[in-house]
Protein backbone atom coordinates (compact mmCIF):
# COMPACT_ATOMS: atom_id res chain seq x y z
CA UNK A 1 0.00 0.00 0.00
CA UNK A 2 1.40 3.15 -1.19
CA UNK A 3 -0.81 6.09 -0.36
CA UNK A 4 -1.84 6.68 3.52
CA UNK A 5 -4.60 8.22 5.20
CA UNK A 6 -5.20 10.11 8.48
CA UNK A 7 -7.33 7.05 8.71
CA UNK A 8 -4.73 4.35 7.88
CA UNK A 9 -1.56 5.82 8.58
CA UNK A 10 -1.05 4.42 11.99
CA UNK A 11 -2.16 0.80 11.43
CA UNK A 12 0.41 1.15 8.20
CA UNK A 13 3.82 2.23 10.51
CA UNK A 14 2.81 -0.40 13.13
CA UNK A 15 2.60 -3.05 10.55
CA UNK A 16 6.45 -2.26 9.47
CA UNK A 17 7.26 -3.69 12.86
CA UNK A 18 6.25 -7.18 11.96
CA UNK A 19 9.44 -8.77 11.70
CA UNK A 20 10.76 -6.85 14.73
CA UNK A 21 12.38 -10.28 16.75
CA UNK A 22 12.25 -8.36 20.15
CA UNK A 23 8.91 -9.09 21.17
CA UNK A 24 9.60 -6.38 24.21
CA UNK A 25 10.65 -3.61 21.75
CA UNK A 26 8.39 -4.33 19.54
CA UNK A 27 5.43 -3.96 22.35
CA UNK A 28 6.80 -0.55 23.41
CA UNK A 29 7.79 0.86 19.80
CA UNK A 30 4.08 0.04 18.67
CA UNK A 31 2.04 1.45 21.94
CA UNK A 32 4.46 4.69 21.25
CA UNK A 33 3.89 4.74 17.62
CA UNK A 34 -0.10 4.76 18.74
CA UNK A 35 -0.20 7.38 21.57
CA UNK A 36 2.40 9.61 19.41
CA UNK A 37 0.24 9.34 16.75
CA UNK A 38 -3.20 9.54 18.41
CA UNK A 39 -1.83 12.66 20.21
CA UNK A 40 -1.20 14.56 17.33
CA UNK A 41 -4.48 13.32 16.30
CA UNK A 42 -6.70 15.16 19.50
CA UNK A 43 -4.63 18.59 19.32
CA UNK A 44 -4.88 18.46 15.28
CA UNK A 45 -0.98 19.65 15.54
CA UNK A 46 0.32 22.39 13.26
CA UNK A 47 3.45 21.94 11.24
CA UNK A 48 5.09 24.92 12.83
CA UNK A 49 4.07 23.39 16.32
CA UNK A 50 5.78 20.30 15.11
CA UNK A 51 8.77 21.88 14.40
CA UNK A 52 8.85 23.90 17.38
CA UNK A 53 8.90 20.54 19.09
CA UNK A 54 11.54 19.20 17.08
CA UNK A 55 13.65 22.23 17.95
CA UNK A 56 12.66 21.94 21.82
CA UNK A 57 13.88 18.56 21.77
CA UNK A 58 17.35 19.48 19.43
CA UNK A 59 17.76 22.22 22.28
CA UNK A 60 17.34 19.71 24.93
CA UNK A 61 19.78 17.20 23.77
CA UNK A 62 21.86 20.12 22.99
CA UNK A 63 21.99 21.03 26.82
CA UNK A 64 23.19 17.51 27.84
CA UNK A 65 26.22 18.55 28.34
CA UNK A 66 28.97 17.68 31.66
CA UNK A 67 27.00 17.23 34.84
CA UNK A 68 23.77 18.36 33.59
CA UNK A 69 21.26 16.07 32.41
CA UNK A 70 18.48 18.03 30.30
CA UNK A 71 16.58 14.92 29.54
CA UNK A 72 16.35 13.89 32.88
CA UNK A 73 14.81 17.22 33.97
CA UNK A 74 12.40 17.21 31.60
CA UNK A 75 11.25 14.28 32.58
CA UNK A 76 11.16 15.26 36.75
CA UNK A 77 9.00 18.26 35.86
CA UNK A 78 6.65 16.32 33.64
CA UNK A 79 6.04 13.83 36.04
CA UNK A 80 7.44 10.62 34.22
CA UNK A 81 10.12 9.96 36.21
CA UNK A 82 7.95 9.62 39.22
CA UNK A 83 5.30 7.23 37.09
CA UNK A 84 8.52 5.29 36.13
CA UNK A 85 9.47 4.92 39.21
CA UNK A 86 5.82 3.86 40.62
CA UNK A 87 5.25 0.90 38.67
CA UNK A 88 9.10 -0.31 39.01
CA UNK A 89 9.15 -0.21 42.73
CA UNK A 90 5.79 -0.88 44.58
CA UNK A 91 7.10 -1.53 48.05
CA UNK A 92 5.97 -3.89 50.83
CA UNK A 93 4.76 -2.27 54.24
CA UNK A 94 7.98 -1.84 56.37
CA UNK A 95 10.19 -0.73 53.23
CA UNK A 96 10.96 2.69 52.47
CA UNK A 97 8.97 4.62 49.49
CA UNK A 98 11.15 5.43 46.51
CA UNK A 99 11.76 8.62 44.90
CA UNK A 100 13.78 10.28 41.58
CA UNK A 101 17.18 10.15 41.44
CA UNK A 102 17.17 13.62 40.27
CA UNK A 103 20.28 14.94 37.70
CA UNK A 104 22.65 16.02 40.14
CA UNK A 105 24.13 12.57 41.39
CA UNK A 106 27.41 12.03 41.17
CA UNK A 107 28.91 8.74 41.34
CA UNK A 108 32.85 8.42 43.54
CA UNK A 109 31.77 9.75 47.01
CA UNK A 110 33.87 9.26 49.48
CA UNK A 111 33.00 6.74 52.25
CA UNK A 112 33.19 8.36 55.65
CA UNK A 113 33.19 7.75 58.77
CA UNK A 114 30.42 7.83 61.17
CA UNK A 115 29.60 11.05 62.52
CA UNK A 116 32.15 13.02 59.55
CA UNK A 117 30.50 15.85 58.43
CA UNK A 118 29.41 16.41 54.79
CA UNK A 119 29.30 19.81 54.48
CA UNK A 120 32.87 20.27 55.91
CA UNK A 121 31.40 22.70 58.09
CA UNK A 122 30.32 25.63 55.38
CA UNK A 123 27.79 27.60 55.94
CA UNK A 124 24.24 26.66 57.34
CA UNK A 125 22.53 25.10 60.57
CA UNK A 126 24.24 23.15 61.99
CA UNK A 127 22.19 19.54 62.08
CA UNK A 128 22.52 15.97 63.03
CA UNK A 129 20.80 12.80 60.79
CA UNK A 130 20.92 9.43 62.68
CA UNK A 131 18.59 6.40 62.04
CA UNK A 132 18.60 2.41 61.27
CA UNK A 133 18.72 0.66 58.37
CA UNK A 134 16.16 -2.27 58.79
CA UNK A 135 14.47 -5.32 56.84
CA UNK A 136 10.62 -4.58 56.77
CA UNK A 137 10.07 -7.14 59.71
CA UNK A 138 11.74 -4.32 61.46
CA UNK A 139 15.29 -6.14 61.95
CA UNK A 140 18.44 -4.29 61.72
CA UNK A 141 20.86 -4.59 58.56
CA UNK A 142 24.58 -4.50 59.15
CA UNK A 143 27.23 -3.05 56.51
CA UNK A 144 23.91 -1.25 54.63
CA UNK A 145 25.87 1.36 52.27
CA UNK A 146 24.12 5.33 51.97
CA UNK A 147 25.18 7.41 49.76
CA UNK A 148 24.10 10.71 50.63
CA UNK A 149 23.86 14.06 48.89
CA UNK A 150 22.64 18.22 49.41
CA UNK A 151 22.95 21.59 48.07
CA UNK A 152 24.98 23.46 49.82
CA UNK A 153 23.24 26.53 51.95
CA UNK A 154 23.42 28.20 48.68
CA UNK A 155 20.91 25.99 46.61
CA UNK A 156 22.71 24.51 44.02
CA UNK A 157 24.67 21.17 44.50
CA UNK A 158 28.42 20.74 44.08
CA UNK A 159 28.08 19.67 40.62
CA UNK A 160 26.11 23.25 39.63
CA UNK A 161 29.11 25.15 41.28
CA UNK A 162 32.43 25.42 40.25
CA UNK A 163 33.73 26.65 43.38
CA UNK A 164 32.39 23.70 45.32
CA UNK A 165 34.27 21.11 45.79
CA UNK A 166 32.85 18.36 43.50
CA UNK A 167 32.21 15.99 46.48
CA UNK A 168 31.14 18.70 49.04
CA UNK A 169 27.61 18.02 50.82
CA UNK A 170 28.35 14.12 49.28
CA UNK A 171 29.37 11.18 51.14
CA UNK A 172 28.49 7.28 51.64
CA UNK A 173 28.06 5.75 55.45
CA UNK A 174 27.90 2.23 56.53
CA UNK A 175 25.18 1.19 58.63
CA UNK A 176 26.64 -0.43 62.34
CA UNK A 177 25.98 -3.92 63.77
CA UNK A 178 22.38 -2.25 65.15
CA UNK A 179 21.69 -1.26 61.49
CA UNK A 180 22.50 2.24 62.90
CA UNK A 181 24.05 5.65 60.94
CA UNK A 182 24.91 9.26 62.11
CA UNK A 183 26.73 12.32 60.23
CA UNK A 184 26.85 15.59 60.35
CA UNK A 185 25.36 18.02 57.69
CA UNK A 186 23.70 21.45 57.50
CA UNK A 187 19.68 21.76 56.89
CA UNK A 188 18.82 21.06 53.42
CA UNK A 189 17.32 24.23 51.71
CA UNK A 190 14.65 24.79 49.35
CA UNK A 191 15.89 25.47 45.37
CA UNK A 192 14.80 25.86 42.06
CA UNK A 193 16.02 23.23 39.08
CA UNK A 194 17.83 25.29 36.01
CA UNK A 195 15.72 27.61 34.36
CA UNK A 196 18.46 28.88 31.86
CA UNK A 197 17.78 26.21 29.26
CA UNK A 198 14.88 24.55 27.28
CA UNK A 199 13.11 22.81 30.48
CA UNK A 200 12.71 26.31 32.19
CA UNK A 201 11.10 27.79 28.69
CA UNK A 202 8.41 24.94 29.15
CA UNK A 203 7.89 25.95 32.93
CA UNK A 204 7.31 29.18 32.23
CA UNK A 205 5.42 28.53 29.19
CA UNK A 206 2.89 26.42 31.65
CA UNK A 207 2.65 29.04 34.62
CA UNK A 208 5.12 26.43 36.87
CA UNK A 209 7.06 27.81 39.71
CA UNK A 210 10.38 25.37 39.33
CA UNK A 211 10.78 25.11 43.27
CA UNK A 212 11.95 21.67 44.78
CA UNK A 213 10.84 21.74 48.70
CA UNK A 214 14.01 21.15 50.67
CA UNK A 215 15.77 17.74 51.16
CA UNK A 216 18.44 14.85 51.75
CA UNK A 217 18.96 12.39 49.02
CA UNK A 218 19.80 8.83 49.75
CA UNK A 219 20.55 5.47 47.80
CA UNK A 220 20.71 2.85 50.44
CA UNK A 221 21.72 -0.74 49.59
CA UNK A 222 22.95 -4.00 51.23
CA UNK A 223 23.28 -7.28 50.14
CA UNK A 224 20.32 -9.33 49.34
CA UNK A 225 18.45 -6.22 49.17
CA UNK A 226 16.57 -4.04 46.68
CA UNK A 227 18.41 -0.91 46.79
CA UNK A 228 16.21 2.22 47.40
CA UNK A 229 16.65 6.09 45.70
CA UNK A 230 14.60 7.89 48.03
CA UNK A 231 14.42 11.80 49.47
CA UNK A 232 13.78 12.98 53.07
CA UNK A 233 11.87 16.39 53.11
CA UNK A 234 11.93 18.96 55.51
CA UNK A 235 8.89 19.05 57.31
CA UNK A 236 7.28 22.15 57.31
CA UNK A 237 8.82 23.17 53.63
CA UNK A 238 6.62 25.67 51.63
CA UNK A 239 6.88 23.83 48.65
CA UNK A 240 5.79 20.23 49.53
CA UNK A 241 2.56 20.54 48.38
CA UNK A 242 4.27 22.05 44.83
CA UNK A 243 7.38 19.72 44.04
CA UNK A 244 7.92 20.90 40.55
CA UNK A 245 9.26 17.06 40.43
CA UNK A 246 5.93 15.73 41.87
CA UNK A 247 8.09 13.66 44.69
CA UNK A 248 7.05 14.51 47.94
CA UNK A 249 5.67 11.28 49.90
CA UNK A 250 4.05 11.73 53.29
CA UNK A 251 6.14 9.09 54.71
CA UNK A 252 9.38 10.83 53.84
CA UNK A 253 8.73 14.36 55.54
CA UNK A 254 10.66 14.58 58.40
CA UNK A 255 10.74 16.89 61.33
CA UNK A 256 14.36 18.79 62.07
CA UNK A 257 13.72 19.19 65.60
CA UNK A 258 16.20 21.54 67.43
CA UNK A 259 18.55 19.66 70.05
CA UNK A 260 18.75 20.82 73.50
CA UNK A 261 22.18 22.63 73.09
CA UNK A 262 19.58 24.64 70.84
CA UNK A 263 22.88 25.31 68.45
CA UNK A 264 21.76 21.79 66.32
CA UNK A 265 19.35 20.41 64.67
CA UNK A 266 18.45 16.76 64.40
CA UNK A 267 16.79 14.40 62.49
CA UNK A 268 15.73 10.50 62.78
CA UNK A 269 14.69 8.55 60.02
CA UNK A 270 14.41 4.52 59.69
CA UNK A 271 15.39 3.17 56.30
CA UNK A 272 13.44 -0.04 55.34
CA UNK A 273 15.05 -2.58 52.52
CA UNK A 274 12.82 -5.08 50.82
CA UNK A 275 14.43 -8.30 50.49
CA UNK A 276 15.69 -9.10 46.47
CA UNK A 277 13.65 -10.94 44.54
CA UNK A 278 15.57 -13.96 43.81
CA UNK A 279 14.68 -14.81 40.38
CA UNK A 280 15.57 -11.20 39.80
CA UNK A 281 18.86 -11.58 41.53
CA UNK A 282 19.82 -14.99 39.55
Amino acid sequence: MRQFTEDTLTDAVVARLARCEDPRFKEVMSALIRHVHAFVREVELGEAEWLAAIQFLTATGQACVGDRQEYILLSDVLGVSMLVDAINHRKPGGATESTVLGPFYAEGAPELPAGADISHGGPGEPTEVRGRVLTPEGKPIAGAVLDVWQTAANALYSTQDPKQDRFNCRGRFRSGADGGFFFRTVKPVSYPVPTDGPVGKILNAMGRHPMRPAHLHFIVSAPGYEPVATHLFVKGDPYLDSDVVFAVKNSLIVDFKPKPDGNTLEATYDFGLKPADRKSAA
